[in-house]
């Protein structure tokens, strides 16, 4: 079946791309000055990231914090401090668990390391805003509702925040900061990726006051005068080092699908259009296909957006399946399906959705109407009806999203 070979390649395209392995080869014969070593981990994947680093340095971390989404931690690392928080909008542990690392890392020495593990979702994960909370979380959630893209949130963000832009290793200076980055952005930008708190800020202010009056923000005299304060544009103690990138969930899933005898082909590792045109347009490739004589796959890694237009259930990954469902209605062997690699699609507990020619039946069966579905951004409520939602459970990595068409012959 066709359900069971997307599980498949699910399965295994996440497997082979999870950070473990990578933080190890990043940290494997690398020598810290004989100073302290601080360890902050933060992202969706940090867990995963601090037990690697806890395997090979062991006691030689003096301290340090794990900062993950809620339900991301997989229990206790030694002596580090494990905390949860808010993610895609910063909560009251987002800030207290920042606050914690912060001062683990003040009063360092030129002698000592911070070394700082960042994957995707620290942006929301790691915070210390200039405005207040609550306005941090309202302009956050603005920009989530308008569709704004990973870049543009990151340049506002940035900002509005103590740490994010290159500050955090500003306050951590004069100690070292040693970065170790998974990839969660198109392009792998070092100061987008969860807002770049230890890199130079290659954003301007003008950019972020261009992008808050593209979207019509409602921002206070605060935000708006956070927004003209700018960012480090060098820093002199950092240094950093790429460990994952959709680049490679690609050709992980590429080989997962070589395995079950497709012939696969990556069509791009830049997906960032809105979510339910990046369906129609997979569809529409899975139509041109038809007469292939021989089973094909199709891949596309990326990160698409959503532009919330109503008050249902779902994630960019399930709005994709189910609008590639009209597209591939009646298909025979013909399927579209996209995950988030961190198993966590939008605010549900699926990591994403599939579709295949008899979908579009099945849920007209049961009176959905897709185009209604996806005004009210309700694909998961559609997708769970015909037992179309895909799960991994948190995964431990977060290298963007993938989405594939299997034609099988």
């Amino acid at each position: 079946m066709l359900k069971d070979d997307c599980l498949y390649i699910v399965k295994e395209a996440i497997a082979r791309v999870l950070p473990d392995e990578a933080v190890k080869r990043a940290l494997g014969g690398r020598e810290f000055p004989n100073g302290r070593l601080i360890l902050v981990s933060v992202g969706k994947a940090a867990w995963s990231m601090a037990s690697a680093a806890h395997s090979v340095l062991g006691t030689r971390i003096d301290r340090g914090i794990v900062i993950t989404k809620h339900g991301y931690s997989k229990g206790a690392i030694g002596d580090l401090s494990v905390r949860e928080a808010g993610h895609p909008v910063p909560d009251a542990d987002t800030f207290s668990a920042t606050r914690e690392a912060l001062e683990l890392t003040r009063g360092l020495a030129p002698e000592d390391t911070v070394l700082f593990l960042l994957s995707g979702g620290g942006s929301a994960l790691f915070e210390a805003t200039v405005i207040p909370e609550d306005e941090l979380r309202d302009i956050t959630g603005q920009l989530l509702a308008c569709g704004a893209d990973i870049v543009e949130m990151n340049t506002v963000r940035k900002r509005l925040s103590g740490v994010k832009g290159g500050r955090f290793a500003r306050h951590c200076a004069p100690a070292r900061v040693f970065t170790v980055v998974l990839s969660d952005i198109i392009g792998d930008p070092l100061d987008m990726i969860a807002s770049g708190p230890a890199y130079p800020d290659a954003s301007t202010c003008a950019d972020a006051v261009r992008i808050a009056e593209k979207y019509a923000l409602h921002l206070s005299d605060a935000a708006w005068a956070a927004l003209k304060t700018e960012t480090p544009k060098t820093l002199s103690n950092t240094e950093t080092h790429i460990t994952g990138s959709v680049r490679e969930l690609c050709a992980a899933a590429a080989g997962a699908c070589r395995e079950l005898g497709y012939e696969p082909q990556v069509l791009t590792d830049c997906l960032d259009c809105e979510a339910r045109e990046a369906g129609r347009f997979l569809a529409s490739i899975a139509r041109s296909h038809q007469n292939a004589g021989r089973s094909i796959a199709f891949i596309a890694g990326g990160e698409t957006v959503v532009h919330i237009t109503g008050r249902g259930r779902g994630g960019r990954n399930q709005e994709l399946a189910l609008a590639a469902a009209d597209g591939i209605a009646g298909l025979e062997d013909t399927a579209v399906f996209s995950v988030g690699s961190d198993g966590t699609d939008g605010p549900t507990d699926a990591a994403g959705g599939y579709a295949d020619g008899g979908s579009l039946a099945a849920l007209r069966a049961l009176g959905f109407d897709t185009y209604d579905v996806l005004r009210r951004n309700d694909s998961y409520t559609a997708l769970k009806a015909v037992d179309s939602l895909i799960f991994t459970g948190a995964t431990g990595t977060n290298v963007n999203d993938v989405a594939v068409i299997l034609i099988k012959r």
